[in-house]
């Protein structure tokens, strides 16, 4: 199973003042392409907590996608440190400045150095704005504007596809947990390559519970919901 684990950096983030939806996309679309996301977590601005976790993750997984930081203000420090986790210096790729320098005339050595990337990178095109992302090894680093990282992420897209995507089916039921729970651990134990979710909420008019069934495995996910769907349907109409 090829496996990733995702890193939001920023401030905003971290303190709630905006949503991580880089991190809810990335973990979506990993598992269309057969990626099993095995951890997701965010930091702030900061060398430390960032190149902690890459010199931790990097060798857990096949991949870490990291989002943020690649600006020009004071808090983007994405580029130093990766650098500072690699163990090397940053380096400007003479290519890439003069292409910076040429689409923002107006800011030409502000551009540039954004192409200041740690020594070892493969500049990753950025279609939809300005400063590029980079691979590492197996860091990949994006930006955090939400348009910028997917264009990105889709551009490279088939470089970090898996074997089988990982296909899903939920449904929601008008129903608590408790009245499901044993259809539940049922699934589970006849179909252990299934992965079996549920979400409660509590609407105005009553409670209700999102199942979610996920596999890379298709004729287990299609016997699992073809056994649960009509159980479930049994129990909350019943």
């Amino acid at each position: 199973m090829i496996t990733a684990a995702i890193l939001t950096i920023g401030n905003e983030v971290v303190s709630g003042d905006i949503p991580n939806t880089n991190a809810t996309w990335l973990a979506q679309r990993l598992e269309t392409l057969g990626v099993h996301v095995a951890l997701s977590a965010a930091v702030p601005d900061e060398p430390q907590p960032i190149g902690d976790f890459i010199s931790r993750e990097r060798s857990r997984v096949d991949y870490v996608i990291v989002t943020g930081g690649l600006g020009g203000t004071p808090d983007d420090i994405t580029r130093e440190a990766l650098a500072a986790a690699f163990g090397v210096r940053q380096k400007e790729v003479p290519e890439l400045a003069a292409d910076l320098r040429a689409r923002f005339p107006r800011h030409p050595d502000y551009a540039a150095r954004w192409a200041q990337l740690p020594i070892g990178s493969e500049p990753l095109d950025n279609p939809h704005g300005g400063a590029p992302g980079f691979r590492l090894e197996n860091v990949w680093v994006l930006p955090g504007l939400p348009s910028e990282m997917e264009a990105m992420f889709n551009a490279y897209a088939d470089q970090l596809r898996g074997e089988l995507p990982i296909a899903a089916w939920r449904r929601a039921y008008r129903t608590r947990e408790s009245e499901i729970v044993q259809l539940l651990t049922g699934a589970t134990v006849r179909w252990p390559q299934v992965s079996i979710g549920s979400y409660p909420r509590f609407l105005p008019d009553g409670p209700e519970v999102e199942v979610v069934l996920k596999s890379a495995d298709s004729t287990a996910l299609a016997a699992a919901v073809a056994w649960l769907e009509p159980a479930l349907d049994r129990v909350v109409t019943g």
